[in-house]
């Protein structure tokens, strides 16, 4: 048991990660701990999504050579390693910046107008 956990350790990480962001994002009345937390849970999915994607004894990238394109050698594909979780996980970092900054610019409007960033006053406010 305690060599799957060891053997696995990565992945207890992700979930320590997304459990604390998802911990922060829920509890905390602070927003900006919230965009804290939602940023901590984005970047564990991350993670794991390119942990996900290594492959043990890939070397080399799926470009052909012009003898493999032709069919005059064969292709081995234990070694090639797909690039395509890698790109998709770079895609979702942009997202998550823009995310970022989209949060942020709400919560500087937040509390321009109700001069505070705690959650349960501003509901107080507006009710």
């Amino acid at each position: 048991m305690i060599e799957l956990v060891i053997a696995k350790y990565n992945y207890w990480i992700y979930v320590i990660l997304m459990m604390i962001g998802f911990y922060a994002m829920i509890v905390k009345t602070n927003l900006v701990k919230k965009i804290i937390g939602m940023n901590i849970f984005q970047t564990a999915i991350i993670l794991f999504y390119i942990s996900t994607a290594y492959k043990m004894g890939g070397a080399t990238l799926p470009i052909m050579t012009d003898a493999q394109a032709h069919g005059h050698e064969a292709v081995l594909v234990d070694g090639v390693i797909n690039p395509l979780p890698h790109v998709l996980m770079l895609t979702a970092i942009v997202v998550m910046v823009a995310t970022l900054g989209v949060a942020l610019a709400i919560v500087i409007h937040i509390y321009r107008r109700y001069n505070t960033l705690n959650e349960d006053e501003i509901l107080k406010v507006m009710k």
